[in-house]
């Protein structure tokens, strides 16, 4: 049974309708190699071009309606899935995935993405806030902070909202996500580094200065002071303000040694 959006209104969907869009989208498609996974083709706006590149494609739909729709428009060799995405089970081989997101499901959608294996690109139409926060524009959020030494967040455009029907009440945003070729990160510190992420982000204290000293212990005082003190930061900063490369020194501090990984870009 579907699992997402509210009422029928094509499951929380907001079509996307504007030429220049799609044309945007694909763009970004033809910049990647290998089969392409379509998330919630609705009408098949984005379908449709993107079969013409001649690629493996798979288009997931929620929507039995669509799916039948779909089925009788597109080509034999594209691949109609009428399945829940979150439930959907991507392959382990280098793949392609693009989608226009529903906004209500959007964290729970980029969370199935980063934890499945194989895909080397990911280009989603997203809400604009949340664009910009992934590819951490004005703030990373703890997600980015997370995944950033295994992914690259890029935010590749605002989409206005007058592109999408029915049309929602914010724009939309292009967020491009690629696997990096070689993690930053030892594989054997994947979980340790994402716990001090998170112990960083929910630790007690205003700012930085007053968080990571309570999150490190005291046996790491003085390297983190040296290390604040090296750090061009204005005001009070906050876990959010850092940079990829400063999360990778913060850790390396927290394991009292040098992490088997190479610097951040």
């Amino acid at each position: 049974m579907p699992t997402y959006g509210s009422g029928r209104h094509e499951f929380g969907q907001n079509f996307l309708t504007d030429p220049a869009t799609i044309d945007k989208v694909v763009g970004s498609v033809t910049r990647t190699e290998g089969p392409i996974i379509e998330i919630g083709p609705g009408g098949g706006a984005l379908t449709l071009p993107l079969q013409e590149l001649g690629r493996p494609l798979t288009a997931v739909e929620i929507d039995r309606r669509w799916t039948r729709s779909l089925r009788d428009r597109c080509l034999p060799t594209t691949k109609i899935v009428h399945s829940d995405f979150l439930r959907y089970r991507l392959p382990r081989t280098p793949h392609v995935i693009v989608g226009n997101l529903p906004f209500d499901q959007t964290t729970a959608m980029l969370r199935h993405v980063l934890h499945a294996p194989g895909w080397t690109d990911a280009i989603l139409l997203v809400q604009w806030e949340v664009a910009r926060r992934r590819a951490a524009v004005g703030g990373a959020t703890m997600m980015t902070a997370q995944w950033w030494p295994w992914f690259d967040f890029t935010l590749a455009g605002r989409i206005p909202s007058s592109a999408f029907t029915p049309r929602p009440g914010v724009d939309a945003g292009l967020l491009v996500i690629e696997r990096r070729e070689a993690p930053l990160i030892a594989a054997d510190q994947q979980k340790p580094y994402k716990r001090f992420v998170h112990a960083v982000f929910t630790g007690k204290g205003r700012g930085l200065h007053q968080i990571l000293p309570r999150v490190l212990g005291s046996a790491q005082h003085v390297e983190i002071r040296r290390w604040l003190a090296q750090q061009n930061f204005r005001g009070v900063p906050l876990p959010r303000d850092l940079s990829s490369t400063q999360w990778l020194e913060l850790f390396t501090i927290s394991n009292g040694r040098r992490t088997a990984c190479r610097r951040f870009g």
